[in-house]
């Protein structure tokens, strides 16, 4: 177990060991002094008014390589620190001069002596001169402005029309998703002309193709491969749809044995001329695209008028579909429809999942991963810190603090020789198995009014519980502490790795416990929380800000 302590009071040998540590220093540093720090401290007025500000501004002037840490928090006590603005540094030939202003107010009028602050420059500590304020009151004029008592609570009753906002949102989101809804899946989009010329019957497309094959310009630009090219795909599109033979891929003499063999089988009724016919077109078309033949201009148009006559026939010689036949078109049909359904509905979902990521992704750019994270799913903290906090008292001697949840009472059994020295122990305490954060106030009063309080045994106490709890690798340190009103008190603080209770694994985490008391009594607070939660550190902050003891009893 590594603990490292740091205790008010120092051994001899410690002492001497330091001294030969600075003897030796000395000894082998270089053959040049530097300059020493300086410090000032000054306020911009000596006298403010209940609730004004007064800035508090820190000079300190040391070497350009000298590592500067300005106090931070509430460290003016009596006064209480509003805001600590930004260090101002300026360089002046090797040395640095860094200016720390800090914004101060106060709400109880009297004279008051700001504390000495402590600087460190590379590790060693430097103060400030102590200023005196004075913070008078604000004159009230009693005589002519009448003084009335507080006015009492009133209760003010809900309106009952305030659930139809949310009824009128609710109904705007199904609106827009039934809309939605109805124009991706429901509505019938307007066809272009390829989607309608796609559902036509076979015949219908072929001989429409025929017409605007007619009309074309190939023949006049003397463009007969594109020509018999187009001629004999339509012809083949045809027969392949309507004839149900492999005709696209199929020679000319493959075809045609295709349709003799239709004919002979009773399935086509064509009659020697028309397929002689149809063989003469081929051929010519197997010329002109493979030989680069070029027919005259009146035999291509007589072709495309005998490949119509063609198609007319074929359709005629075809027989009636069978119930068979027709049951299988129809399943086909509604199979394309499904299929252009699924279509349609992977283009919605992908269209929405589309801008939910390009929404996510400029969400994160704009406000961070975390903060985006934290927003959509959530973490315990961040709903503790974000959710309303209680101010109370706690035991007697009273602990009063901010917390994000109510402390509740433990009750404690003490052992028989820590009974004959406690009179009365008072123990509050939250413990938050989610957001790995527990807060506890404690208040004991000793049986003997004069005995101080131990605090080096108190936190030996709380230390030894952390390790029967399966704590590990804890490290403290020790400084002072002063709550809002200026009572003094000590905080011991550190990190350690913590057991979750009932696992085997271990959590980085934090801890802070201060201690008060006087003669007879003593009173503690005990925070721990996660180490790598920014929203619990925000808390804990909090909670060490609102502190505040009653040493009195």
């Amino acid at each position: 177990m590594q603990r490292d302590k740091t205790h008010v009071l120092k051994s001899s040998r410690a002492g001497y060991y330091t001294l030969m540590l600075t003897i030796l220093l000395a000894f082998s540093a270089p053959g040049y002094s530097q300059q020493p720090p300086r410090i000032e401290s000054s306020t911009d007025t000596a006298s403010i008014r209940i609730g004004e500000q007064i800035h508090c501004t820190v000079v300190v002037e040391v070497d350009s390589t000298a590592q500067v840490i300005f106090p931070e928090g509430q460290t003016f006590s009596p006064l209480e620190t509003v805001e600590a603005y930004k260090t101002d540094t300026t360089r002046k030939k090797d040395r640095i001069l860094l200016q720390k202003t800090y914004a101060l107010t106060q709400f109880d009028s009297g004279g008051y002596l700001l504390p000495t602050q402590r600087i460190d420059i590379d590790g060693k500590g430097y103060f400030t001169d102590s200023l005196f304020v004075m913070v008078a009151t604000v004159p009230v004029d009693t005589v002519n402005q009448k003084m009335y008592d507080i006015k009492p609570m009133m209760e003010v009753e809900t309106s009952p029309w305030g659930w139809l906002g949310w009824v009128g949102l609710g109904l705007l989101v199904l609106l827009l998703g039934g809309f939605a809804y109805y124009w991706f899946f429901i509505r019938k989009k307007p066809l272009t002309e390829e989607e309608k010329e796609a559902l036509l019957p076979p015949y219908e497309r072929a001989l429409k193709e025929l017409k605007r094959l007619e009309e074309s310009r190939y023949l006049i630009q003397d463009e007969f491969k594109q020509y018999y090219t187009e001629l004999t795909g339509i012809v083949r599109a045809y027969l392949e749809e309507e004839v149900h033979i492999s005709a696209l891929e199929s020679t000319t003499a493959q075809l045609l044995e295709k349709l003799e063999l239709l004919r002979d089988a009773g399935k086509l009724e064509l009659e020697d001329t028309t397929l002689r016919q149809f063989q003469g077109i081929l051929e010519t078309a197997d010329l002109v695209k493979f030989a680069k033949n070029k027919p005259e201009l009146r035999k291509a148009e007589a072709d495309r008028s005998q490949v119509e006559e063609i198609v007319r026939k074929t359709k005629e010689a075809l027989p009636e579909p069978t119930e068979e036949e027709l049951l299988q078109q129809e399943t086909y049909r509604l199979a394309q429809a499904e299929q252009q359904r699924k279509r349609k509905l992977r283009f919605a979902l992908g269209g929405v999942a589309g801008l939910f990521l390009i929404g996510l992704i400029s969400a994160i750019a704009y406000f961070g991963f975390s903060n985006v994270k934290d927003y959509l799913i959530g973490t315990p903290s961040k709903s503790l810190l974000e959710g309303e906090w209680v101010a109370s008292s706690y035991g007697y001697p009273p602990v009063i603090l901010e917390t994000p949840e109510v402390l509740y009472r433990k009750d404690i059994e003490l052992p028989p020789e820590a009974m004959a020295s406690i009179k009365d122990l008072d123990a509050f305490a939250y413990d938050d198995t989610r957001a790995h954060l527990s807060i506890a106030a404690l208040s004991t009063v000793f049986n003997k009014p004069d005995e101080e309080p131990d605090y080096e045994g108190a936190v030996e106490q709380i230390l030894s519980g952390f390790e029967k709890n399966g704590a590990r690798n804890i490290i403290t340190k020790q400084e002072e502490f002063t709550t809002i009103s200026g009572v003094p008190g000590i905080r011991v603080f550190g990190r350690g790795e913590f057991k979750l209770p009932d696992s085997d694994t271990f959590l980085k985490g934090k801890y802070t416990i201060l201690l008060f008391g006087g003669n007879g009594f003593m009173q503690q607070v005990i925070l721990s929380w996660e180490e790598e939660d920014p929203y619990a550190e925000e808390i804990v902050a909090r909670i060490l800000k609102t502190i505040e003891v009653k040493t009195v009893i």
